[in-house]
């Protein structure tokens, strides 16, 4: 059980890392997507915008967290 554990949480890890908002945004864009593609429309463009999207927020959400003065800021 104990390598089992280990395994998921060393997936968990590097698949959502730091931020959990960026990974659902991957998942999300992947899915959105997968959807339109099956449906017939040419969405090739899309992921890559989405994942610009999600990266700018992600960094947002970063520099915010570091600034002096956050709650969350290290000290």
């Amino acid at each position: 059980m104990r390598y089992i554990k280990a395994f998921l949480a060393f997936w968990y890890d590097f698949i959502v890392g730091d931020d959990w908002v960026a990974a659902a945004g991957v998942v999300l864009g992947l899915a959105i997507t997968a959807a339109l593609a099956h449906s017939g429309v040419n969405a090739w463009w899309l992921l890559p915008l989405l994942i610009a999207v999600v990266f700018a927020i992600s960094l947002r959400r970063a520099v915010a967290r570091s600034r002096p003065g956050h709650e969350g800021a290290a000290k």
